[in-house]
């Protein structure tokens, strides 16, 4: 394909860029069939389903490290145009060049793993390296031509996925909680819902019944208060604006 039309559909993927992760429920739907417990056993499978909690939470805290420091007018969840009023290079930005992509892709790894069929998290890693390479090619061309050798100087040193974390660089703004808040409450809750709901239906295929045990009912509940309270105090107050931020 012609570089301008790995550009092109390079900017399409980064509008859609939250929905098409969509297209992954038919290959979930498709793997029900094969669902079954590690080796037959329920303990295994509590230790798989850890196993893929740790793997959603390296993610959260790779976003999260990324989140806390960002300035205000980057690394943005807008969807209709690329927007940097600087180029970031400190903090997580300065072992690896897309730390916020990376998160997702451990994320989606954790939900792909949930599923216990060796071939979804094989059909997710390739999806998300096809269509994530053509985002990344996008946003490096428009941050190419808007900060020029600043960028070059940059990405020559930093790798584009996988962290060398020898390059660490101390954070040029102070970590901000409440800009870790505001950025990503959206997506641990989401994290969780996903894996709730995989959950319950895999059991519902694998058990032919549908039951929320008691700790998955406080955990949805306790995600849902949540989630309402932290959009509200996002959406109708500044308690978490920081200057700058």
């Amino acid at each position: 394909m012609p570089l301008t039309e790995e550009l092109g559909s390079g900017r399409w993927l980064f509008r859609w860029r939250t929905y098409l992760p969509l297209g992954m429920s038919a290959v979930v739907f498709a793997s029900f069939p094969y669902f079954d417990y590690p080796f037959g056993s329920p303990l295994l499978d509590h230790v798989w389903e850890c196993v893929c909690l740790l793997v959603g939470a390296i993610g959260l805290i790779i976003r999260g490290m990324t989140a806390a420091y960002l300035p205000r007018d980057t690394s943005a969840r807008n969807t209709t145009q690329q927007m940097a009023e600087r180029l970031n290079t400190t903090g997580m930005y300065s072992i690896v060049r897309n730390p916020l992509y990376l998160g997702n892709c451990c994320l989606g790894l954790a939900a792909a793993l949930f599923l216990r069929v060796w071939w979804v998290p094989l059909i997710y890693l390739l999806a998300f390296m096809l269509y994530y390479e053509r985002i990344i090619f996008a946003e490096e061309m428009f941050l190419r031509q808007k900060f020029g050798q600043e960028y070059m100087r940059w990405a020559s040193r930093t790798p584009v996925f996988l962290p060398n974390l020898s390059l660490w660089q101390k954070p040029a703004l102070p970590f901000s909680f409440r800009t870790l808040i505001r950025r990503e409450y959206q997506t641990a809750v989401t994290l969780v819902v996903v894996l709730f709901v995989m959950e319950q239906l895999t059991e519902l295929y694998l058990e032919h019944r549908w039951h929320v045990d008691t700790m998955r009912k406080y955990i949805l509940g306790f995600s849902a208060c949540g989630f309402v309270i932290i959009r509200f105090v996002h959406k109708k107050t500044t308690l978490l604006r920081v200057d700058g931020r």
